[in-house]
């Protein structure tokens, strides 16, 4: 058994350039009262809890950058995602609440 390499980390000033780089989607993984506080434009919203029910509804083969307020459900998310063959899930690095939206 190898070791799973570890979750790439983007700055939140980065999010947009990496997302542009990885041809990636933004998967925003909060809780829909988080939602209304403000999403990244162009954000998937799937709540973490929900996540295991609707690996369908996202390309594998997508990069996919998570994000939550904080930085650690994204950060699980991002694992999940990676451990269940999804090609590249990056996490924002300290969550929404760098970009004002938390």
């Amino acid at each position: 058994m190898h070791a799973t390499p570890p979750i790439e980390q983007v700055l939140p000033a980065q999010w947009e350039s990496w997302v542009s780089a990885n041809d990636a989607v933004v998967l925003d993984v909060r809780e829909p009262l988080e939602w209304a506080r403000g999403i990244l434009p162009g954000s998937t919203t799937i709540s973490l809890s929900y996540l295991p029910a609707s690996l369908d509804e996202l390309d594998r083969t997508t990069p996919i950058l998570v994000v939550c307020r904080a930085g650690n459900r994204s950060m699980l998310a991002a694992q999940f995602l990676e451990s269940n063959g999804f090609t590249k899930a990056a996490n924002l690095t300290g969550g929404l609440t760098q970009l004002g939206l938390a």
